[in-house]
């Protein structure tokens, strides 16, 4: 029996393909694992990600894969909490089943699983969040895609105070690392400019009582309220806004899930600004836009664009010139290598730029605005932050 298993051994150890099966590398396939928020306030993230990462997939599975391997994405839900979150990661680094995390979704959630990963030596690619801890290169295993939470918070701080020559600023904020991020941002902006903000209040995470907060805000009377959270308590923070006849511009955070925040909105969300870090989704004279917008209606018909789904796509685009790059003889130890030897990522009208010590490939943040019908146009850029 001692030998059989010793020699079954010898022979999964001596093949390529057994050997990497484990790492969710196969002869003829290649399979991620994302654990983000598919049910709850957050969940148009999740999906949004995910419908963005399987358009770049099957975009790529449609034209014979990477070096003959199909793109497959597993997905888990963690409901936006840090504790699910964790115990999924930790579920993805036990089974060994996956050649990394992708698109995994929020600052708290991924504080509490970028460390499993790291440890793990997990590639972390793409969250859907801007938070500063996930900008160091040195970890080994994280590559973003997008600029960070305060260079967005700057961009809206020159837009509200040096454009629009506004005195007074407030902010809501959701009640944890994330939220206290951008209000780390924004008093930083603010502070460059001497200024400080006129009121502040939070929300609990996975809720919707903002009713507390916007009524400690209101007594400011500002003429701005900057925003950090996700599109349900958001939108019900702006809606109530409306109805006491509060009159200010309320600016959000990237992450709010811009399209899911306008269909909340209805009616109430004319004028609402939304900063973004991706391209505009719509304006297919980008060729990436152009690729993403085909490649979206391959997967789903009926998928209309959007600021997540986009990002997603080019969250794909990123693991694929990885993939790309390792070669044929692919494991997750060649794959970690390849990513960090990415330079420059062109994907035509988005370049993303990596280093030794930059594991950020993109640095612009866009300002768009609701319009009446529920659309967004934009409205300024606030160039390199």
């Amino acid at each position: 029996m001692f030998f059989r298993k010793s020699l079954l051994a010898a022979l999964l150890l001596a093949s390529p393909h057994f050997a990497s099966a484990e790492q969710g590398v196969t002869d003829a396939s290649v399979t991620f694992a994302q654990v983000a928020a598919f049910e709850g306030p957050a969940a148009a993230l999740g999906t949004g990600m995910r419908l963005g990462i399987t358009a770049a997939f099957e975009e790529a599975n449609a034209a014979g894969g990477v070096h003959g391997r199909m793109l497959k994405l597993d997905t888990m839900d963690d409901g936006y909490e840090p504790d699910r979150s964790a115990a999924l990661v930790k579920t993805v680094v036990d089974e060994n089943n996956h050649i990394g995390l992708i698109g995994p979704v929020g600052t708290p959630t991924s504080s509490a699983t970028q460390p499993i990963a790291t440890e793990a030596q997990l590639p972390f690619i793409g969250p859907f969040t801007g938070a500063g801890f996930l900008r160091d290169a040195s970890h080994g295993n994280i590559f973003n895609v997008r600029a960070t939470y305060n260079a967005e918070t700057e961009a809206w701080i020159n837009y509200l105070v040096d454009q629009q020559g506004m005195k007074s600023i407030a902010i809501l904020y959701q009640d944890d690392g994330f939220g206290r991020v951008g209000l780390s941002g924004v008093n930083a902006a603010l502070e460059k400019r001497g200024m400080t903000l006129a009121a502040e209040g939070t929300y609990t995470r996975n809720t919707t009582a903002v009713k507390k907060a916007l009524l400690d805000i209101r007594k400011a009377k500002p003429d701005a309220v900057v925003v950090v959270g996700a599109y349900k308590p958001v939108a019900e923070f702006i809606k109530l806004a409306r109805k006491m006849k509060m009159d200010a511009t309320f600016v959000n955070i990237s992450f709010v899930g811009s399209e899911a925040l306008a269909q909340e909105l209805g009616d109430a969300g004319e004028g609402v600004i939304v900063s973004q870090v991706v391209p505009f989704p719509w304006d297919a004279s980008v060729p990436v836009v152009a690729q993403y917008t085909k490649a979206l209606a391959a997967v789903d018909a009926a998928a209309k664009p959007g600021f997540v789904s986009l990002e997603g796509y080019i969250v794909g685009r990123l693991a694929i010139e990885g993939l790309e790059a390792a070669g044929k003889d692919l494991t997750r130890e060649s794959y970690l290598e390849a990513l960090a030897a990415l330079t420059t990522v062109d994907l035509g009208g988005v370049t993303m730029t990596f280093g030794a010590d930059d594991n950020q490939g993109m640095d612009d943040v866009f300002l768009t605005r609701i319009t009446a019908d529920g659309s967004f146009e934009p409205i300024a850029a606030a160039g390199d932050s």
